[in-house]
This record gives structure tokens, sequence and C-alpha cells, in this order.
């Protein structure tokens, strides 16, 4: 720490930090326009002119260290007439027409000229104009309001690790273009809005936010973006019931330090769909017709009560939603295990990262993500299997680009298919897909037999090493090329940069879970970070990174069939009493099935409660689970819109948007934040938290709460991790789980000490090569694999309804390998037909080098496209999720 003395007064700062920072942050205003404290320094506006003693003239505060003893003027006569000069000459630039600009009222450039009383330009103004680009889908780009500062250049550099937007032309002619001066609408720009958030001015601008308002009409809002699991920051703009503008929150206390992609910044606009279920829908002679809510909820309390009194308890069972609130999710399966009475409750996760939450648990003894975000400012390597991070959490990805580009972060990249994210690796293994327990041993192998495991850290905090050393003495380099394809050289050069590493951290996707043997996979991953000792420090750990929005959330409140909201198991005895004392009637103390189970057993389950969940998408083999959803005696769906899995349900409850009321999201990396009810719920559609309570009223039991906080002070006083938490103090921001008091400050990392095993020990989980359910053959030759894509959210039943996101990537396209299109003579664009052993859909196609030969690869986005009708039914032993990573497929032209 160094003084510096500013304006007459001492203040105390970081020795190398910047001037205009630490003027700032002790409330010294300095003008500028250039600087943004998230991108480098550049001093061109030459607004923030300071004088410093000991250096010639004035310097731009912005990009001059503090240093100790260093005596600044910010403020005189002769600064402020620069100053004022300045602003003249960038006036007179262009023609500035305030009045139309939609910038109009957060403008910086407006606000400097009203602070200085600039009313007359004393040099003449510029009154050419420039033509305004609008090819892109989000963003209009108008060249005569741009002042150069550059601020737009470096974001989409700087934080979106792209390079669309460069300076162009030298002189007089400087200008800021895309790409070599395209339309922006033709280059590979992400659309995440970056730039548009940097520019000081009405240069960049939200297209579809044009003429929808003036700053001062707009209510500002700070909540939680509802799309992945990142749980960014935003300030929603909105204006009669519609969100208009979203801005990121530029506070240290985010994940996203004021950054968005473009599903949170522009996909939004789903919250005001026309498509958006208004009223209660009852289904009466195969057709749904409108009902009050009176009338459905009676009728939805009668027959889930006729089902109980008829068939058990255990003939109902309810799917919960990784989109809803913590709040909602508790009561929901309070709900279920009070007015149901079973512990048939599960959610989405099932079908993707259960493995993640049984492998980790066994571990570990708990089932989360390991560290926090920060992670990428702290490992020396990162090690990615199974995750396109560019497109499954793209904020997060830019982060880790950005270091990877400084030199300072070493990238390993486990991908069959090429992805953007595979750019940045430093090393990419492409194995074959299913075959990821054979890179893992093989790496185990390399690790043991060059000496790279922590032998300290493995005899004073692990158990199980000697059994692992046998199964893995089998996975020499050689045997993991014959089965995975991945070269001995590459797998040895892998797991050197990652063993060596002072700080290694491991993430991984849903390319390691969704399979038979899933379990398996991530207790390899397990087994990595154990033997090297990366877990329980900073900058290491094996981290998930979850699709949607309050996964993690859902996952600790309880929406699971064998334990209570905090991972308490439903069949211990203090437990049980704990919660029957609570809630005040007898539970269940038998586990209960998983959504596999109630999906796809057809002699199983009578009537289905689902809220905000779209199996009928979501699902392995699609039309079993049509045909056991059909068969109900009853369903009830709970959703914003029709779904595929509410068009069959015999009741649809119309449930609001996260903007519509108020509660809390849990990211992936357990960090829970508020979120804030913006406007009234549109039309009758109510909160699931007051459906629920309304529908246990109905059947008997009381559920009353005035507020979501109410329920949150509940689940603390019931939930040990969250036993710290409340809405007083997450009005302040965050709190990362634990956080078992309130005057706990969250827990960052886990695992530092000790583990939650029997013996405080971590525990390797030994697994052999077991081959997929269903490999290529001679009938069907391919191999189909599925993923996401920017724009879009797993079966796409929010986001196909944003037109900014439908109309940026409005169906599926099928991506098959140059060499494979040949074979089957089909070229790009082309529609093809693809069949597998359980279903078929016709696609078009896109030809890329991006997909190995013999994989096709597709998302599963589209409403008219049903690619799991395709995919298999066969279940993870121990998780019971599906194999939907891979599935055996014939390609066909049409005729």
């Amino acid at each position: 720490m160094v003084y510096v003395n500013i304006n007459g007064k001492d203040f105390k700062a970081s020795e190398g930090s910047n001037l205009l920072d630490v003027c700032e942050d002790n409330g010294i205003r300095i003008p500028h326009l250039c600087h943004k404290k998230s991108l480098s320094p550049v001093g061109v506006c030459r607004l923030c002119l300071v004088k410093v003693s000991g250096m010639r003239g004035l310097v731009p505060a912005c990009s001059t260290k503090v240093t100790q003893g260093m005596q600044v003027i910010t403020d005189d006569e002769e600064i402020n007439d620069l100053r004022r000069l300045n602003l003249e000459m960038l006036l007179s630039e262009h023609e500035h027409n305030c009045l139309t600009c939609e910038s109009n009222g957060r403008c910086e450039l407006q606000d400097l000229i009203y602070e200085f009383g600039i009313d007359h330009v004393r040099f003449p103004i510029n009154k050419e104009t420039k033509p305004v680009d609008d090819s892109s889908e989000v963003i209009v780009r108008d060249p005569s309001k741009c002042i150069l500062c550059g601020r737009c250049v470096r974001a989409c550099r700087e934080i979106a690790g792209k390079n669309i937007l460069e300076f162009t032309d030298r002189g007089p002619a400087v200008a800021i273009g895309a790409g070599l001066n395209e339309p922006l609408g033709l280059t590979e720009c992400a659309s995440c809005g970056a730039c548009v958030q940097a520019c000081p001015t009405g240069a960049l601008t939200e297209k579809h936010a044009r003429f929808q308002g003036r700053n001062w009409e707009f209510n500002k809002v700070r909540t939680t973006c509802p799309h992945c699991g990142g749980g960014c920051q935003m300030e929603l703009w909105t204006k009669d019931k519609k969100i208009v503008k979203v801005y990121g929150v530029e506070e240290e206390n985010t994940e996203n330090k004021g950054n968005l992609c473009v599903k949170g910044r522009f996909g939004l606009d789903f919250v005001q769909s026309p498509e958006r279920l208004k009223k209660p829908l009852i289904k009466k002679n195969g057709k749904f017709e409108e009902a009050e809510w009176d009338e459905a909820l009676n009728l939805v309390a009668n027959k889930f009560q006729e089902i109980k009194n008829t068939h058990g308890p255990d003939a109902l069972a309810g799917i919960a939603s990784s989109k809803s609130t913590n709040e909602e999710c508790y009561l929901f399966q309070k709900f279920i295990r009070t007015c149901f009475g079973t512990n048939n409750i599960d959610f989405c996760t099932r079908l993707c990262h259960t493995p993640s939450a049984v492998a980790l648990t066994r571990a570990f003894g708990g089932g989360a993500m390991t560290n926090s975000m920060s992670l990428v400012d702290q490992a020396d390597v990162l090690l990615v299997a199974g995750l396109n991070l560019s497109e499954m959490y793209p904020v997060f990805a830019s982060a880790m680009k950005k270091r990877v580009m400084s030199g300072n972060l070493k990238l390993i990249i486990i991908d069959p298919r090429r992805t953007e994210t595979a750019e940045y690796a430093d090393i990419w293994l492409s194995p074959r897909i299913g075959t990821d327990i054979v890179w893992i041993n093989g790496m185990l192998n390399v690790m043991l037999n060059e000496d790279l495991c922590d032998r300290e850290f493995i005899e004073n905090r692990t158990q199980g090493f000697e059994e692992l050393k046998d199964i893995i003495s089998k996975y020499t380099p050689a045997r993991v090329e014959e089965i995975s394809g991945i070269p001995e050289a590459k797998l040895k050069e892998a797991t050197r940069l990652y063993g060596k590493a002072r700080r290694g951290s491991i993430l991984y996707g849903m390319g390691i879970t969704q399979h038979i043997h899933g379990t398996d996979n991530v207790g390899g991953l397990c087994n990595l970070a154990l033997s090297t000792g990366n877990i329980g420090k900073p900058g290491t750990g094996l981290n998930t990174i979850a699709k949607q929005n309050n996964g993690q959330g859902a996952g600790d409140m309880g929406c699971l069939p064998p334990i209570y909201p905090g991972g308490q198991p439903v069949s211990n005895p203090v437990v049980q009493e704990k919660f029957e004392k609570a809630w005040g009637v007898n539970l269940s103390p038998k586990p209960g099935i998983t959504e596999a189970n109630m999906l796809l057993d057809e002699n199983g389950i009578k009537g289905l409660y689902v809220m905000g969940g779209n199996p009928m998408r979501s699902g392995p083999n699609i039309s079993r689970i049509q045909n056991v959803l059909e068969n109900l005696d009853f369903m009830v769906v709970q959703d914003m819109f029709l779904t595929e899995t509410a068009k069959i349900a015999h009741v649809v409850l119309p449930a609001c948007s996260f903007a519509e009321k108020d509660g809390t999201f849990t990211n992936t990396a357990r960090f829970l934040q508020r979120v804030r009810k913006a406007f009234d719920p549109i039309a009758e559609s109510r909160p699931d938290w007051k459906i629920i309570c309304d529908l246990s009223q109905k059947m008997g039991y009381n559920m009353s709460y005035g507020h979501p906080k109410d329920i949150m002070n509940e689940i603390a006083s019931l939930t040990p991790p969250y036993a710290g938490i409340s809405y007083r103090r997450l009005g302040k921001g965050g709190l990362r789980w634990p956080c078992p008091k309130k005057d706990h400050p969250g827990t960052l990392y886990l695992w530092a000490e000790t583990f939650n095993t029997p013996s405080g020990k971590g525990m390797f989980s030994p697994a052999d090569y077991k081959p997929p359910a269903e490999s290529p053959d001679k009938e069907y030759p391919f191999i189909l694999t599925t993923g996401k894509d920017l724009y879009h959210l797993h079966t796409g039943s929010y986001t196909r309804n944003s037109v900014a996101l439908f109309n940026l990537s409005p169906e599926d396209v099928l991506e098959i390998h140059p060499s494979d299109a040949d074979r089957v003579q089909i070229k790009n664009g082309e529609e093809i037909h693809v069949r597998s052993r359980r279903g078929s859909m016709k696609i078009n196609t896109k030809v890329t080098d991006r997909v190995p030969e013999g994989t096709v690869f597709t998302t599963l986005h589209s409403d008219n496209i049903a690619v799991n009708a395709l995919t298999i039914d066969a279940l993870d032993p121990m998780a019971k999720t599906p194999e939907l990573k891979l599935c055996a497929v014939r390609l066909e032209k049409p005729a």
C-alpha cells in the first residue's frame, strides 16, 4: 500500500493501481469517456487530464499508476479549460441530435456537456452522416454518433474474446468497423452486447428496444438471469410489463462482473411472448378449454386425492423444475411429501447431472461444484471435459479465453467434437464417444508411472489408492489409443500438463455424465483430482457446469427421491422426526422413485404433477415416454407455455416468469442470489409458490406464506448449509453455501481440511471400461450425439419464444463430416432422414469437419424436430441417467 495526496488530502491505495480508479473509489470525480473499469486503459479522450508533481504537463489519470508520495491535482481552471476544449472538439465531429437518440438520458457525452455548461461549439460542426448498420439481429451501429473512444473495440476483444470490432483507416478517416468493414450481421459476432454496454453514446444500441421508451421512463430492477447455471446479475429495464433493455451489474460481488451473453442481454423477451399461458386450461373431450382458477384447482385436488385414496400415496409423483426459484422448489417437494404422502419427487437433473451427485458424494461427501467461478483467475491449468463452455456458459468462457490469451492459463480440452472452445486449447484430445473412463484411467496410469501423483496428499487425505492402482495398471497409453483413438503422445502431453500444475482444475459437462456409465466417468475425474491433490484449494477441484439456472438449488431443496432439503436422508429416523415436527404431518421413510422410473415404467404411477419440466423433449426415447404419460389417470403441467408435455396433460396451470416474482436462485457454484419482481404477473398467471400454496389448501394441508422471504426463513431453519441465509443478507449481494450461521461469510471452496465421508477422507473409486449400450453396426453405422448451441437452452421451450434468439438460430441442424456427406451423397443445407431403432427425424445438414468421421451431431432446441425420439433409454445403474449422448443411427437421403 502507498499514500497519495489528491487535492491536498492523503489517500491510501495499492501501489501500481490506476489513478483514475483510485480517485473515483474515494469519491473524487474526474470526467472521462474512453475509460471503463473492466477494460484496459488507453487515454485517448484526454478528458481525465490531471496534474502530477514531477511529471511534465498534464497526464491522463486513466493510464497513470499511483506511486508512494504522488501529489495530484484533479481540478483547476487550466485543467477544466482543456477538458471543455476536448469536449467541444468531440461535439464538432458529428451533428448530435439528442432528441431522437436511443441513449438520450443515458449518454455519458450528454452528461458531460451539461456538466460543463457547453451551449455552443467554437468549431465548425461536421454535418455529414454515415450509413446506419442494422444488419445484426440485436445491435444497431450508428457511426454518426461514434466518438472513437474505442471502448467497444476493447470490450469485444477483452470481454467477449472476439476481435470483430476494430479501428479502420487512419488520420481523419479513422473509424470503427466490423471485420473487414463488413456489416456486423455478416461477421462472427456472438451478439453478447458487451460493446453496447461499453458504449458511452448512442453509437451502439439495442435493436429491439428502439422507440420502446426513453431512458427515464423505465423501471429498473436488479435480478438474476434465468437462463444457464452461471447466475449472472443483471438490471432489467422494464416498461408496460415488458423487458425492453438488460444490462449486466458491474460489481465485484457478482459472478459475471457486468458481462452477459446473448441470451441474458437479448433473450428475455420470452417473458412478454404472445404464446404465454394466460388462464388455466382443462382438457374436455380431447380439447383444452379456459377455466377459472378455482375450477382448475378443485379438479386437480379432487383427482389427486382420488388416486391417493384408491391406489395409495406412491401412485402419485412430482417432477420439479430447475428453472423455478429455491423457495418454489422447496414448497413443491414439501407439497409432494405432505399432500401426496410420498417421496416420489425428482427433477430434470436426473436426465443430465445426477451422476455428478452420486460420484461426488461417494468421493468427497457432497454433490456440488467444489470451487467458485474465481477458479479461472487462480488455476494454472484447466482440464475441460465433455463441455462446450463457449455455448454452455459463455460469460465464464470469455473470462477463461482472456486468461488463456494472456499466457497465464494452460487449457486442455477433451471433446470428440472440435468446439469453439477447443480453438483456444493448448492440447485438444478427441476421444471416441463413450470411452471417457479409458482416457481418464490412462492419465492416471501415466501419472503413476511418471511420479506425478501427490503422495503426501494421497497418504494423509485419501483411501482406496491401492485398489485403484490395480485397475489403472491395465490402461497403458497404447491400450488407451486402441480403444479411445487418443494418440499415446497426446495423452502423455495432457497428463504431464495437468499433473505438474501447481493448481489444476477440472470442469466437465453432460458429455461426461449422459452415459450409462456416467457415474464411473465422474468418479474417474474425482480420482484425477485426488491423486494430484487438486482439491480443497483455490483454483483446483472438480467443477460441474449445470445447464440451467437453478439446477443446483432444486437439488439443495430436496427435489430428489431419497433426500430432504440439504441432502438429509428420508430414511434417517432423526431427520424424519425433524421434518415431521416442522411440517406437522407423518412422513414416509421410503425413498421414492426417480424421474426415469416415472417416465419409462408403463406399470408405474397413476398421477403426475409437473412443474416447469418438459420431458416430452428432454427425455430419451420420447415415443415410450409419450405412451406412459398418455396412459396416466391424471397429469397436471404447470408452466409458462403450452410445451410438448403440457399438450398431453389433463390440466395446465399458467405460471408466471422470473420477472414477475421474488425469490432466489443458487447457481452452479453454490452461489445464492436474489430474484426480484419487476412487474405483476401477466394476465392470470401466478408464481409457482402461490399455485402450490393454493393447491395445498385445496388438498387439506395448510401452506400459507406472506412472501418468499418467509419461505427462505423456513428453509434456513431446516437446511444446515443454508442456515445463515436470509433476504436481508442477500440484499447486499450473494452468499455461497455452506453458510451455516447468520454471520458466516460463505464458503469459496469445499474440502479444505476434511471430507464429509464416513472416514473424513477422499475415496478413490476404480472403474473398468464397459462399452456403451449401443454401438454402430452395419444397419446403423453412425453415432448420433447431441448438445446445445449458443442461442438456446436445452429443449428451447423458453428461448424459442424469444424473437431475437429464434431469429439468430431458428432450427436444429445435423452436423456431418465432409467424408460422410460424400458417402451418403448429401450436400450442405439439404434435408436428410435420420433413423435409429426407436424413431426418426427429418433435419437439414451442415457439412463440417468439426465432427469426427462416423459421428453426426445436433442440438435439441427446435419444436418441430424431436431429436430425442431417436435416443436410447438405457440407464446408468446407479444414477438412473439415460445415455442421451450416444445412439446408433443410419442416414437416408430423401427420395
